[in-house]
């Protein structure tokens, strides 16, 4: 049975100002895929999440949703600031604020949404904490709030950018857990932006691997970690955390 394409990037070249930071990025993604985005410091991962969100023009080259889905229903999880960890509202204020990607002109909750909510904070185990301060969480736990709220966003597709920055060893594995099962208990997409490729091989089943000039692999993790690239960065990590 096929997929459904969900989106198709077709040579995409973003940039700043004069510089190229993407540089001609082609790949599908469908429903259900669960795509790691991982390559060097530079290499332009989190560049190309927000030229696929319309947050950066592009240059050149074309993004493309499928006819049900539009850039608002898109979940983003971007890397998360100093300033955002210190937000003074509840964790259910903040998961709550997810749905507004939807309003529109109107920004009126609805019961709908805050059925939503509860739905997001019971799935994240976060429920006990719904009227605590965001400020006063550890930092796995504003990633789950964080992460809920996304859900809010999201109808079929999720992107993360380095969700687990910062995060201790016990917290991150949890955490990629917590994102394999969505993937597989929803049948949501993700696309994540990782610098750990070792995680990432473990857990995605399709691989982006960005260069600075170019497209390294894209494809399936068992034929990355058959490519030249796989043997050169997946081993050569894997030796390293031996």
């Amino acid at each position: 049975m096929n997929k459904e394409k969900l989106l198709s990037c077709q040579n995409a070249v973003i940039g700043y100002d004069n510089n190229v930071a993407v540089n001609d990025v082609t790949f599908d993604l469908y429903k259900g895929d669960y795509l790691c985005i991982v390559g060097e410091n530079g290499s332009g991962k989190s560049t190309l999440l927000k030229g696929i969100l319309g947050l950066l023009p592009l240059k050149s080259g074309k993004v493309s949703f499928c006819s049900d889905l539009h850039r608002t229903d898109i979940g983003y999880l971007p890397q998360q600031t100093s300033e955002q960890q210190d937000f003074p509202a509840t964790v259910k204020e903040v998961v709550l604020s997810g749905c507004l990607n939807k309003k529109g002109l109107f920004p009126f909750f609805t019961k709908a949404d805050r059925t939503r909510v509860q739905e997001n904070l019971q799935r994240l185990g976060i429920s006990d904490i719904a009227d605590k301060s965001y400020r006063e969480l550890s930092g796995g736990q504003q990633q789950r709030v964080l992460l809920a709220r996304a859900l809010c966003s999201a109808s079929s597709l999720l992107l993360l950018d380095e969700p687990v920055t910062g995060l201790d060893p016990v917290v991150t594995s949890d955490f990629y857990k917590l994102i394999k099962q969505l993937n597989k208990d929803l049948g949501i997409a993700v696309i994540m932006v990782s610098h750990d490729i070792s995680c990432a091989v473990k857990n995605a089943g399709k691989i982006l691997h960005l260069g600075e000039r170019e497209t390294v692999f894209f494809g399936d993790t068992a034929d990355y970690l058959k490519s030249e690239a796989g043997h050169r960065f997946a081993n050569t990590e894997e030796d390293e955390n031996a």
